[in-house]
């Protein structure tokens, strides 16, 4: 006999109007460091030592130097496009820091720090955002579209949000394979108010999907503040509507990102279910190249959360460790920032993709329309060759 299933097992009864107001359920920040870089009397702190904590650290300053000079690169006309991580590296790395290699990586397109805390290297960076022969997407991505799978990163899609439901169902493979491991979704709030947001979170309650969903609140989509884009509790509170084990946490703290972080992989892990994680950061840097953030917020909002400053939060905290030696870190930056200077010169040297790639890897054969239009496209080029100089003219720096 099926078992009888319903709707209404749980459901407690009342016998008068019960208004449930958005505040009713109060979900707290998990913060252990204060903004000064202390640690809080009674929190609870994670197992870290000196080699993981200086690992985590380096590549938060690695992605400070690599977003300076990139942006810097793009200004000049050097690549068409970039997204900085100013600000929110604490979220990213800290949480990177806390899976497993084994663990697939989703991402939006601002987590460039866990690509760095897995091994990827400044060249490789360099080869995406140049879009030259050694590109493993063979140039058809815009920069910052960066995928490896020897590192367990799924290569990263412009439309906003399409990785949610994808991860669910990544996710729900692994259960189904039997694999000691999950996935983790990064997205930012404003994916968050897409529909595809609802549906991954939805199927991966329903499925049992052992998949991390980390939003990074940091406050803006776009030029959008949080306050105009929904009227709830950010977005933890959707998580819990969703029946999802849900946590939130400071996302400028370093430390409390990775414990929240673990507990999360723990519990996905063990009980096959998702989590959702809300990191409360903010984006220092613009948007994007494309994005003027003096138009829609203060000086003043943007100094009081400098002070707030991530890395310098663990910087203060790794000083009163005494783990870290200030002369090495000096000349740890330095190099790292010739690294990436001498790394981005040598990729822009590097030839361009064959034009006929654009059509190539997707079916067995090309088939005859993607012909027709790369055919036009080659007209259209040589008839205009000045407004294409990498595409048609292949300059060579000899």
């Amino acid at each position: 006999m099926v078992d009888e299933r319903n709707h209404l097992s749980d459901v407690g009864i009342s016998h008068k109007v019960n208004v449930i107001d958005k505040g009713t359920v109060d979900i707290p920040m998990l913060q252990i460091l204060q903004p000064d870089g202390s640690v809080h009397s009674d929190a609870d702190m994670p197992e870290i030592d000196k080699e993981a904590a200086l690992k985590i650290f380096r590549t938060m300053h690695y992605i400070r130097v690599l977003d300076e000079r990139m942006v810097g690169a793009q200004r000049q006309g050097r690549i068409s496009f970039y997204l900085a991580c100013s600000g929110e590296e604490a979220s990213i790395i800290g949480s990177a820091a806390a899976l497993s290699d084994n663990d697939m990586i989703m991402s939006q397109y601002r987590e460039q720090g866990a690509l760095a805390y897995r091994g990827y290297r400044t060249e490789q960076f360099m080869n995406q955002m140049f879009s030259n022969k050694l590109d493993p997407n063979k140039g058809r991505q815009m920069p910052i579209h960066y995928g490896d799978k020897a590192l367990n990163f799924m290569t990263i899609s412009s439309p906003l949000g399409t990785q949610i439901p994808q991860a669910a169902g990544y996710a729900y493979g692994q259960k189904m394979a039997g694999n000691e491991a999950l996935t983790i979704c990064y997205f930012g709030e404003g994916a968050a108010s897409e529909g595809d947001f609802h549906a991954g979170l939805n199927m991966a309650s329903v499925l049992n999907c052992p998949v991390i969903f980390f939003c990074r609140n940091n406050g803006y989509a776009i030029s959008t503040p949080a306050n105009e884009q929904f009227s709830g509790d950010g977005i933890a509170s959707r998580g819990l509507g969703y029946g999802i084990k849900t946590i939130r946490v400071d996302g400028n703290d370093v430390l409390a990102v990775y414990l929240a972080t673990q507990k999360a992989r723990e519990i996905a892990l063990k009980e096959h279910c998702p989590v959702l994680i809300e990191a409360m950061t903010y984006r220092l840097a613009a948007h994007s190249t494309s994005d003027d953030p003096t138009g829609y917020r203060s000086k003043e909002e943007e100094q009081k959360w400098r002070v707030k400053d991530p890395v310098q939060r663990f910087e203060n905290w790794m000083k009163s460790k005494d783990w870290l030696d200030e002369e090495q870190h000096k000349q740890f930056v330095e190099q790292t920032r010739q690294e990436v200077l001498a790394a981005m010169k040598k990729a822009e040297q590097v030839d361009i993709c064959e034009i006929d790639d654009l059509i190539n890897d997707v079916y067995d054969a090309p088939p005859w329309h993607l012909k027709e239009q790369l055919s036009e496209l080659k007209k259209h080029i040589s008839l205009y060759p000045e407004a294409y100089p990498k595409t048609s003219g292949r300059i060579r720096h000899d």
